[in-house]
C-alpha cells in the first residue's frame, strides 16, 4: 500500500477514526492489525517474515536478562543475528552472490549448480530487520529492557508510517510511545497533516515529475549526450532526494496524527559543505544505526588513521550494499568511503587554499563555494546509484563532456526535449522545483519562518494549505509510483 495512492487515502482516515473512537488501552492493538494489513496489503506471506524477526527477538530479547554467563548472552544474540541476516540475505543477497559464482564458474570453464532465486524482495525489508536487530542488541548491551508483550514488540517492528522506508527507530524512543499510544492534541495533529501534505507534494509535484525525464536517459543512457546526461542527473538528484525525504515528512507527519513522534530523517543536505557533513545530514536514523552498531563497535576513531580509514570502508561498503544487491551499489559505498577519508586528510591543503586565495576572510563566498562543489560531488556519486548496471554508469561518467557544441541548437534542444516528454515551459519547470523545495524545506526549519507563518492570519494560513493541496491535486503524477528507497 503506497502512501501516493487512493487505497491509502480510504485507509488512513478509517484507522484514525477508529483510533481515538476506542479506548486508549486498545489503540496499540488497532495499530497493530492497520500495520499488518498495510503491509500485507503488497504481498500476505509478507507478514510471516515480519512474524518470523519479530518471534525471534522477542524470544532472545526476553531470555537475555536471565542469562549470567556471558558465552551464554552470546549465543542467544546469535540466534537473532543469524535468524535476520538470514532471511535478509535470502531475499535480498541471495542471487547477487550466486550470479558471481557463476561468473566465477564460467570463467574457469565450469558450470555452477545452484539455480537463481525468483523470490521477490520483501519491501522495507532491510528497513525492519535493522530496527528489530538495533532493539536486540541494545537489550544484549543492557541499554534496553526487553518488552515483555509480545504484541508490543509486534508494534514495534510493524509500525506502518516507518515500517517500509524508515525512520529506522531506536526502541528506547518508540517503545515507550507505543505502550501509551496517548492520542495527539489538536495542534499536533494539524501540525502532523501538514507535515504529510507537504512530504506528499515532494513525492508526487516534484520527484515522480522529474522521475519521467531522469527515467527517459537512464533507461538506455547511450543514446544521449553531455547535455541530456547532466541534466538528468542534476535532476536525479533532487529526484532522490524529495522522495525519500518527501516518505520521511509523511511517515513523521501521520505518525504524529496518533501522538507518535518519529525521529527526523533529514537536515537540509544540500546545505552541507563536505560529505562527511552530508552523511550527518542525509538519512540520519541509517547513518546514526550504522555509527552505533558497526562503526563504534569496530573501533570508531579511537585507533590511528589507517584503522580509522579502515572502520569508514567498511562502514560505507556495507552502507552500499544495504542500498542495493549489486556490486555497484559497494563501489557505490567505497567511493563515499573515499571522499570522508579524503575530506578529512586534505582539510589542512584545503584551508591553506582557502586563505591564500582570501576565500577565508568571506565567509559566506566559501560557505557557498563549499555547499556547491558538495552537492555536484554528490550528484556525480548518484550515477552509480541510479545507473541500471556498472557499464552505464562507465557510460555516462565517460560521456558528460560530449555533445555540448550543439546546446544552443534550438532544433537540438527541440530534440531533447521530445525524448524526455517535455516542452519548454515544463522544462523551465522541472529545473525550478528541486530549490523550491529547499526554500520551503529551509523554511520549515527555521523558527522565524515557523514563527511569521503562525503569526497569519488564519484565512492566509488555511490559504497555504489549499495550495499545497490544490498543487498536488492538479500537479501531481498519480502513477502509484514507488518510493526509491522501498526497493532497499
Amino acid at each position: 500500500m503506497l502512501f501516493n495512492s487512493l487505497q491509502f487515502a480510504l485507509f488512513f482516515p478509517v484507522v484514525v477514526v477508529a483510533y481515538y473512537a476506542i479506548p486508549q488501552r486498545n489503540r496499540w492493538i488497532l495499530l497493530l492489525a492497520a500495520s499488518y494489513a498495510f503491509y500485507m496489503a503488497w504481498e500476505p506471506a509478507y507478514g510471516l517474515l515480519l512474524l518470523i524477526s519479530t518471534t525471534v527477538d522477542w524470544w532472545v530479547s526476553n531470555r537475555l536478562p536471565a542469562a549470567t554467563d556471558q558465552a551464554h548472552r552470546r549465543r542467544l544474540l546469535a540466534v537473532s543475528l543469524v535468524v535476520n541476516l538470514s532471511l535478509l540475505f535470502s531475499f535480498k543477497y541471495y542471487n547477487l552472490i550466486n550470479t558471481t559464482f557463476v561468473g566465477i564458474a564460467r570463467w574457469f570453464g565450469a558450470d555452477w549448480p545452484l539455480p537463481e532465486s525468483e523470490w521477490m524482495l520483501p519491501v522495507g525489508i532491510s528497513f525492519y530487520t535493522f530496527q528489530t536487530i538495533g532493539y536486540t542488541v541494545d537489550v544484549y548491551r543492557g541499554r534496553q529492557e526487553p518488552e515483555t508483550s509480545f504484541g508490543r514488540m509486534a508494534l514495534y517492528v510493524s509500525f506502518f508510517p516507518q515500517l517500509v522506508a524508515g525512520p529506522i527507530e531506536r526502541a528506547n524512543r518508540l517503545l515507550p510511545q507505543l505502550r501509551e499510544t496517548p492520542g495527539a492534541a489538536w495542534e499536533q495533529v494539524v501540525s502532523g497533516l501538514r507535515l504529510a501534505a507537504w512530504g506528499l507534494f515532494k513525492k508526487v509535484v516534484v520527484a515522480d515529475r522529474l522521475a519521467v525525464v531522469v527515467d527517459a536517459v537512464y533507461t538506455d543512457p547511450t543514446q544521449f549526450k553531455g547535455f541530456a546526461l547532466t541534466v538528468a542527473s542534476v535532476l536525479f538528484s533532487w529526484q532522490v532526494y524529495c522522495d525519500f525525504s518527501g516518505y520521511s515528512d509523511i511517515a513523521i507527519g501521520i505518525a504524529r496524527v496518533f501522538g507518535i513522534d518519529l525521529m527526523r530523517n533529514f537536515d537540509q543536505p544540500h546545505l552541507s559543505r563536505s560529505m562527511t557533513e552530508w552523511w550527518s545530514r542525509w538519512h540520519i536514523s541509517l547513518s546514526s544505526w550504522f555509527r552505533d552498531y558497526i562503526y563504534i563497535p569496530l573501533g570508531g576513531n579511537r585507533s590511528g588513521p589507517l584503522r580509522w580509514s579502515f572502520n569508514i570502508a567498511v562502514v560505507f561498503i556495507v552502507s552500499g550494499l544495504w542500498h542495493g544487491a549489486s556490486w555497484r551499489f559497494a563501489v557505490w559505498g567505497a567511493l563515499h568511503a573515499a571522499l570522508v577519508i579524503g575530506d578529512r586528510f586534505t582539510r589542512p591543503l584545503r584551508d591553506s587554499v582557502a586563505r591564500s586565495l582570501g576565500v577565508h576572510a568571506i565567509p559566506g563566498l566559501r560557505r557557498a563555494i563549499q555547499m556547491s562543489l558538495t552537492f555536484v560531488i554528490w550528484t556525480l556519486t548518484l550515477v552509480l546509484f541510479r545507473a541500471e548496471s556498472l557499464s552505464d554508469a562507465v557510460w555516462v561518467y565517460t560521456h558528460f563532456t560530449s555533445g555540448w557544441t550543439r546546446v544552443g541548437d534550438p532544433e537540438a534542444f527541440a530534440v531533447f526535449l521530445s525524448r524526455v516528454h517535455l516542452d519548454g515551459a515544463l522544462f523551465a519547470y522541472c529545473l525550478l522545483l528541486g530549490p523550491l523545495v529547499d526554500v520551503v524545506d529551509y523554511g520549515w526549519r527555521n523558527e522565524r519562518w515557523r514563527s511569521a507563518m503562525n503569526a497569519l492570519p488564519t484565512v492566509a494560513r488555511w490559504g497555504v494549505d489549499y495550495l499545497v493541496i490544490f498543487s498536488i491535486l492538479f500537479l501531481g503524477v498519480f502513477t502509484d509510483t514507488p518510493f526509491v528507497y522501498f526497493q532497499f
